[in-house]
């Protein structure tokens, strides 16, 4: 454990166990002053209720909690949405967008403060330490790095309760959580207890956010979207932030059963894990803004945009956002989004958001162009070359082997 020329520590502080035990753990084994940095990202108000005062109770000489949510939104998440990132398939990169903006924002309060190293309290089993450490590194790389949970010896929850215990440290954990769980504005994650076994189904207790489908309502509700530029700039008429946007959709997706996932994922370490997550609003966004893209993308654009959103989905996954390749592929689907103006109506129904209703001043779609019906713009004739055309390189390579 190397402890010199370490005199502060900006450490990246929950309230929760993990980070109530590391300050003093830190303060022990470092012998160093411990300022703690609170991330307000939109999670549960409760988690955030009395954390300065749980800090400085652990420890730490100062307590900074920041409001990121607008920033977080509007920086993090629209950004990614225009490019269609979804994570092998299914995952809406939830904790994965939060960590960057986050680790930057600890960052920064480690510069105004004048410390010396930086500190997570993220497992080494996980995807976080790689996601928060690349930040450092990207935006810091002077700043020492202190991860406890590749030095200490504490390797269970009654070990830190016990830790804490000795050192008369109050702590609202106790062994009876299951879970665990990550939360912020976009979406809430669940793992651990009866899911890591993928043999088993996920109780109702797995699900916090979202009413069961089968419990939301028998009649369907719709909702109105407006986008511009590939964004969501309104909710049923109304101009609202981005963060405003999202927690109004949250609540209607929620009352839905919307954004369920249960899924297995491969984590870049190496191993799978298993994960319930629930992104409500988000997943009505991402649906409206597809049905948009339908209208407006001609096909190799539509094309680009899906190897964009397959790319950026590892590079948000794996923590590289604050690399050339992110901003590279960014520019890209803004320039893509340039036209991505309309107006969705999205039904919501035991959960699922599906677009009934779509319209753009952009949109390639012409009705006179697609009518099964009698038509006085297209010459059927016409497909005859094309086709003798397309297939060219067929005909010529079975004339050969004849």
């Amino acid at each position: 454990m190397q402890t010199q020329n370490i005199n502060k520590i900006v450490l990246a502080y929950s309230g929760g166990l993990d980070t109530s035990a590391i300050i003093p753990w830190l303060k022990e084994n470092y012998g160093c002053e411990v300022v703690a940095f609170v991330a307000n990202v939109g999670q549960d108000p409760a988690d955030l209720e009395g954390v300065e005062k749980k800090a400085m109770q652990s420890g730490a000489s100062e307590c900074h909690v920041v409001d990121l949510r607008e920033e977080f939104i509007r920086e993090y998440v629209y950004p990614v949405l225009q490019t269609g990132a979804l994570y092998e398939g299914t995952y809406l990169l939830g904790t994965s967008m939060a960590r960057p903006i986050i680790a930057k924002a600890q960052v920064e309060v480690a510069l105004k403060v004048g410390a010396d190293a930086l500190c997570h309290g993220a497992t080494g089993k996980g995807n976080d330490q790689v996601r928060f450490e690349s930040t450092y590194a990207a935006l810091a790389p002077q700043l020492k790095v202190i991860a406890p949970w590749r030095e200490w010896n504490l390797r269970s929850r009654e070990a830190l309760l016990d830790y804490l215990k000795q050192r008369d440290i109050p702590t609202t954990a106790s062994l009876e959580k299951i879970y665990s769980r990550d939360e912020n504005a976009w979406h809430i994650s669940t793992e651990g207890g009866v899911l890591e076994s993928p043999a088993n189904a996920a109780n109702q207790d797995c699900w916090v956010w979202t009413v069961d489908p089968l419990e939301a309502p028998d009649q369907p509700e719709e909702v109105t979207l407006t986008v511009e530029k590939g964004k969501v700039v309104a909710v049923n008429g109304e101009r609202l932030s981005p963060f405003q946007a999202l927690e109004k959709l949250n609540i209607l997706g929620a009352k839905h059963g919307v954004g369920r996932i249960d899924i297995v994922e491969n984590r870049l370490v190496g191993m799978k894990s298993r994960g319930c997550y629930e992104t409500p609003g988000g997943t009505i966004m991402v649906n409206a803004l597809r049905a948009v893209e339908q209208l407006v993308l001609d096909r190799d654009s539509f094309k680009w945009r899906e190897q964009l959103g397959l790319e950026m989905s590892y590079v948000v996954y794996d923590g590289r956002w604050f690399t050339p390749i992110r901003k590279a592929l960014q520019a890209s689907a803004e320039s893509l989004a340039e036209e991505l103006n309309g107006e969705v109506v999205m039904r919501l129904y035991k959960g699922h958001a599906t677009a009934i209703k779509k319209k753009s001043e952009n949109s390639l779609y012409s009705e006179e162009f697609a009518t099964f019906g009698e038509d006085e713009v297209y010459d059927h004739s016409h497909a005859e070359g094309f086709i003798r055309l397309y297939s060219l390189s067929s005909r010529i390579r079975a004339l050969k082997q004849q």
